[in-house]
């Protein structure tokens, strides 16, 4: 008996085991069937209400939810018996909060996946990859700041000890809407797969030729050969100083070249462009259109792997281009792109980039574009840009520091050959055809010259500058030989300086410095002007009189003003302004070369038309509220001194001047008389004081009744004038102008000075005049 015991231990224990095996296989079978066969739309709810708690937003799938099993191709051995799950779900919907325009934050027509089964284990979610079926998203944000990208997810109760690990996003279209009321943002994207990979050095190529392309259509094909002709200058200057540095060869040369026009190009084991978008509509009120492309979005999760990127995109008259890499785009570390800028205006970016700059003519430029991503201290550089604006060429740097109150843009531009008349946009004074084609809807009043365009000085206070400007050449229609300009550009909460703008000018400086406040209404001015030794012999150097001229130019100039425009400023100023000329030579060709037309037409009356010698000339104006008033206004030559008198007012641009010949020595029939200047900048009018001649022709008349001979008696000139006192008038000018604060009176005129009277002086009164200038502004 006890000998069967354990025999029929081990049967039951048989049975047990076979019946535990039978359980879990009909289990198993069970629950196969159970899988293979279960509507899995029932779990639905379920999901629905797991998912809505998580995020915090209204969660559906609204199609069906289904879930398949198969064997994994990818796996070999044992593993590949193992099957995977394969999810898939139909129309699928996020909502948004109730007081966004659309009711949906995403839709997805459909979505599949499959989970590798064995890594759950260890708490790792591998998805090789997730199919996504025309997905849309609508993002939006009100003006107070509240957006629908932001979810209230649910809080855990520590780390989670799952991982995701997600190998792929596969999808052949989808739609993103963007409705931003802080940036007055409205616009649609349609992205898609570009079906196949594209190098960076290919699209660079592409985007090189097009952004050209763009260049000439906005500044003319010539333009645009020369910036192309600039920016592989610049390219090759920039590879041979690097080279200089670091002791290259000509291959690494040309290397670092390529690198310079191509930030990040051809390097190994970087990404293609995976995904192209299209997008349209409007940005601050612009309207935005363009396209581009980007890496894959698995490129995101790689914060070592540069990020691709590219544009070109069309806003408003502007044209951008961006070819380049992100570094860590999910942190934004770092930006590395070549850039291209076309517009018909530089101001025109305001609107884009909050960034203020002057208007100019038409541009277009191209440079390398990079920047460091820091929480309220970014730095980016558009550094060695060369570019176009109207006829002149522009190269440097520009640097934007982003910190508070404002921030900060800097750099240093050079002009190699600067047109004169493309600086006119700055202050308005360019043609109305040139308004017209950059947008300005400012009229300048008919019969104005002063430009009426007014300051945007709304922008001056969203940025602060510090710019140095060189013109190293300037070329300029006319005889004017103004040779450079260098200015200091600064603003600061408002208030921007020129300190100083400087020309260049026959020989001699024509400098200003400007403070113009702009953080308060009205706009207040206050400025000084220089002239140091500008040589008259180089002012008109074709003529062959004025080689001899052994004078020059010097004056100086203080006026402050308040005012919004140029014409306001200039109907506002008060201070003093004076100019001193010595031993030069005029003549009515000179005249008219200069486009002096009332000089001309006094000259005339004057003269005729032969040239005439200067001793000196001497002007000393006052001006108040706007009105100019000569305290000294004269010219002395070898046969008359001249005096002029009248006030020239800025308030409305007319005159009302009276100018007084006195002849030297003893001359006979002389019919000269006080001549008149008036009528408008524009519509000046010039000529002889009716009343003064009717003087002198009456009283020949009366005294020809009495006797013939004596009629002659009124057209002899007798020499009851004596030379200009040159030397007394530069003494008095030797004063440096004064100018109250902006919006306060000028003071009263002082009297009359000496030299509008008759002074005897030396004979050699020129020389000692030409001493005296020489003395007054050595080393100034």
């Amino acid at each position: 008996m006890t000998s069967r015991q354990p025999h029929g231990l081990g049967r039951t224990l048989a049975k047990i085991f076979a019946w535990l095996v039978a359980v879990v296989v009909v289990l198993v079978a069970g629950l196969g069937v159970f899988i293979y066969t279960f509507d899995w739309n029932r779990a639905r709810p379920f999901v629905n209400d797991k998912v809505t708690q998580a995020i915090g937003r209204p969660f559906a799938i609204v199609g069906d939810l289904k879930v398949g099993w198969h064997r994994p191709p990818s796996e070999t051995g044992w593993r590949a018996w193992v099957p995977w799950p394969r999810f898939s779900a139909s129309r699928i919907e996020v909502a948004n909060p109730d007081w966004t325009q659309t009711p949906h934050f995403a839709t997805l027509d459909a979505i599949d996946f499959e989970v590798a089964v064995l890594p759950l284990l260890a708490h790792d979610i591998v998805i090789p990859a997730i199919n996504l079926v025309n997905p849309a998203v609508d993002i939006e944000r009100l003006a107070d700041g509240r957006n629908n990208w932001t979810f209230k997810l649910a809080s855990s109760g520590g780390p989670s000890t799952w991982k995701l690990d997600l190998h792929d996003i596969t999808f052949s279209s989808g739609n993103i809407a963007v409705n931003d009321q802080q940036t007055k943002t409205d616009v649609k994207i349609a992205v898609s797969l570009l079906g196949r990979g594209i190098p960076i050095g290919e699209v660079m190529a592409q985007q090189e030729a097009a952004s050209r392309q763009g260049s000439a259509e906005m500044i003319g094909r010539a333009g645009a050969n020369r910036l192309a002709q600039q920016a592989e200058k610049a390219q090759a200057s920039e590879a041979a100083a690097a080279s200089a540095a670091s002791g290259a060869s000509a291959a690494s040369v040309a290397s670092a070249a390529n690198a310079a026009s191509t930030p990040a190009a051809r390097k190994p084991g970087e990404p293609f462009y995976a995904i192209g978008w299209t997008l349209k509509g409007t940005y601050n009120k612009t309207p935005i259109s363009g396209n581009g492309k980007f890496g894959g979005v698995l490129a995101l999760q790689d914060a070592k792997r540069p990020f691709p990127l590219q544009a070109d995109v069309h806003a408003g008259d502007m044209h951008i281009a961006l070819v380049g890499t992100l570094t860590d785009p999910t942190h934004l570390a770092a930006v590395d792109l070549r850039l291209w800028l076309q517009g018909q205006s530089m101001a025109h970016l305001y609107k884009l980039t909050g960034v203020t700059l002057p208007e100019t003519p038409p541009y277009a430029t191209e440079g390398r574009f990079v920047g460091q991503f820091h929480r309220g201290a970014s730095v980016f550089r558009y550094e060695n840009f060369t570019g176009r604006v109207g006829g002149s060429d522009l190269n440097g740097t520009f640097v934007y520091e982003q910190r508070e109150p404002r921030p900060l843009l800097s750099g240093e531009l050079v002009s190699n050959l600067l047109q004169f008349s493309d600086l006119a946009p700055i202050i308005g004074a360019d043609s109305k055809a040139s308004k017209e084609k950059r947008g300005d809807t400012a009229k300048q009043p008919a019969g104005r010259v002063i430009p009426a365009e007014p300051f945007k000085t709304d922008r001056w206070t969203s940025i602060d500058a510090d710019v140095k400007f060189t013109g190293k050449r300037i070329i300029k229609q006319g005889s004017l030989p103004i040779q450079d300009l260098h200015t200091h550009v600064i603003l600061t909460d408002g208030v921007l300086k020129f300190d100083p703008l400087q020309f260049g000018v026959a020989g001699g400086t024509f400098a200003t410095r400007l403070a113009l406040d702009g953080s308060g209404e009205p706009l207040k001015a206050r400025g000084t002007v220089t002239a140091r030794h500008l040589k008259l012999k180089e002012l008109f150097p074709s003529f062959k009189s004025m080689q001899s001229a052994l004078g020059e130019i010097n004056g100086d100039a203080s006026l402050s003003a308040i005012g919004n425009s140029p014409a306001a400023l200039a109907a506002t100023s008060n201070g003093e302004v004076k100019a001193l000329v010595t031993q030069g030579t005029i003549s009515r060709l000179l005249m008219e070369a200069a486009g002096l037309n009332v000089a001309n037409v006094v000259y005339e009356k004057l003269f005729g038309g032969r040239d005439v010698n200067i001793n000196c000339a001497a002007a000393d104006f006052v001006a108040t509220n706007g009105v100019l008033d000569p305290r000294v206004f004269a010219l002395d030559t070898d046969d008359a001194v001249i005096n002029i008198d009248g006030p020239i007012d800025l308030r409305d641009e007319s005159m009302d001047m009276k100018v007084h010949p006195h002849t030297k020595g003893f001359r006979v029939f002389s019919l000269r008389s006080p001549l008149y200047v008036k009528g408008t900048f524009q519509n000046p009018h010039v000529g002889v004081d009716a009343a003064a001649l009717a003087l002198r022709g009456g009283a020949m008349v009366g005294l020809g009744l009495v006797n013939p001979f004596l009629a002659l008696l009124p057209l002899v000139a007798p020499s009851n004038n004596k030379p200009l006192p040159c030397d007394q008038l530069f003494a008095q000018i030797r004063q440096r102008p004064m100018a109250p604060p902006p919006g306060q009176k000028m003071r009263a005129l002082p009297p009359p000075a000496s030299g509008a009277k008759a002074v005897s002086l030396p004979a050699s009164h020129g020389d000692a005049a030409q001493s005296s200038a020489q003395s007054l502004y050595k080393g100034s």
